[in-house]
């Protein structure tokens, strides 16, 4: 069960679920993209949304087979239940008995997914891709998440007993990312070409420690490291969507800034900035950093498969996750620098390491089968 449909010009959020979808179909299972629809998707911007969805599938294979759960509000609108292009498009309560009928397991990254879709399925499992965070908003109550079969977490701390926040009840199975090793081969490296990412930058969105509550979002990880630019000699690019006044701000500093938009906008769009890039540089949320869940990003993994070393801030000790080889994890900017120059100094060799470590511990086909096992009775 995935949740793309609010971000319809956001190629990289796509691949963060269907890297999933086709490590199971690289094994030989019949995928069925189950979307997900915002409650209060009206009928008028579902039709755009549904779309952009089977164009930015269709050339991975992956357009044949969707459905996509609407709310009342859209089902509603009646036209709007039914085939769309085919898209075969339901309402919570009708035909999706059939389909989960059919369905083996239900892996699903939608946590505030009802529990009466949920429990249509016979074997359900929930893939916490938010490490810390989630179990958080649980404990808070922020999240009603349906009881699932199995549960499953990319934090290599969550639910242990040296995780820095509560298990929020479940009992959590670690599992790696994911990235689909077919879709992302290595490509020759761009020589004079940035280490780059591409993100949100700033929100609203606010995570709490204690007593403590901090705000949560890329510039405010990002802003110890303004300076780099300046200190480097090494090109470093930004794609993201920024207003005016943050473009000058980055600017200022020595960043290429570019509109994720313009260059992210579709999957393949997505796939070409990663390969473009002779690496990537990037910070991670504040709250990653605090949680010490040992997190990696879906974007990280993409550019590690195609060769293209890391240089990402740490967070937290792992015991899959190197911090000076293909991936490098710094702490603060001298180490950041120092990463970036053996980056790029033996370029070759953290390349060839890069693509090493997503086939030993991201490979998509063997991390959704050691899910199926682990779910399926």
């Amino acid at each position: 069960m995935a949740n793309t449909l609010h971000y319809p010009r956001h190629g990289g959020h796509r691949w963060a679920y269907m890297n999933w979808a086709l490590g199971f179909r690289s094994i030989g299972c019949d995928v069925i993209w189950l979307e997900w629809a915002d409650p209060q998707l009206s009928a008028g911007d579902l039709t755009p949304c549904l779309t952009a969805l089977k164009a930015h599938l269709a050339p991975y294979g992956c357009a044949d087979r969707v459905v996509v759960i609407v709310g009342p509000q859209a089902a509603a609108a009646g036209a709007t239940v039914g085939a769309q292009d085919g898209v075969t498009v339901v309402a919570q309560a009708m035909k999706l008995d059939r389909i989960a009928a059919d369905a083996d397991v239900l892996v699903n990254f939608v946590y505030g997914l009802p529990a009466n879709v949920v429990s249509r399925f016979r074997n359900t499992a929930l893939v916490d891709i938010d490490p810390g965070l989630l179990q958080c908003w649980m404990a808070q109550d922020l999240f009603p998440v349906a009881p699932h079969d199995a549960y499953f977490t990319i934090g290599e701390t969550v639910g242990t007993r040296t995780a820095r926040f509560p298990d929020a009840g479940r009992r959590w199975t670690y599992t790696p990312p994911c990235v689909s090793l077919e879709a992302w081969p290595v490509e020759g490296a761009v020589h004079d070409a940035p280490f780059s990412t591409i993100t949100h930058w700033s929100g609203d969105e606010y995570a709490q420690d204690g007593d403590d509550w901090y705000l949560n979002d890329k510039r405010s990880a990002f802003l110890p490291f303004l300076d780099l630019p300046r200190r480097v000699s090494q090109r470093l690019e930004i794609a993201a969507w920024l207003g005016d006044g943050e473009v000058t701000e980055l600017v200022e500093h020595g960043w290429r800034v570019r509109h994720s938009y313009e260059v992210a906008a579709t999957p393949w769009d997505y796939q070409a900035f990663v390969r473009g890039s002779r690496g990537e540089w990037s910070c991670a949320k504040p709250s990653y950093v605090r949680l010490q869940t040992a997190w990696i990003s879906d974007r990280t993994l993409c550019y590690l498969a195609s060769g293209r070393p890391a240089i990402v801030q740490d967070t937290g000790p792992s015991r899959i996750l190197p911090d000076s080889h293909g991936l490098f994890r710094f702490r603060d900017i001298d180490d950041a620098i120092r990463c970036l120059r053996e980056a790029d100094e033996h370029h070759d060799d953290h390349a060839r390491a890069a693509r090493t470590l997503a086939a030993e511990h991201f490979d998509a086909r063997c991390v959704v089968r050691r899910v199926l096992e682990r779910t399926v009775s």
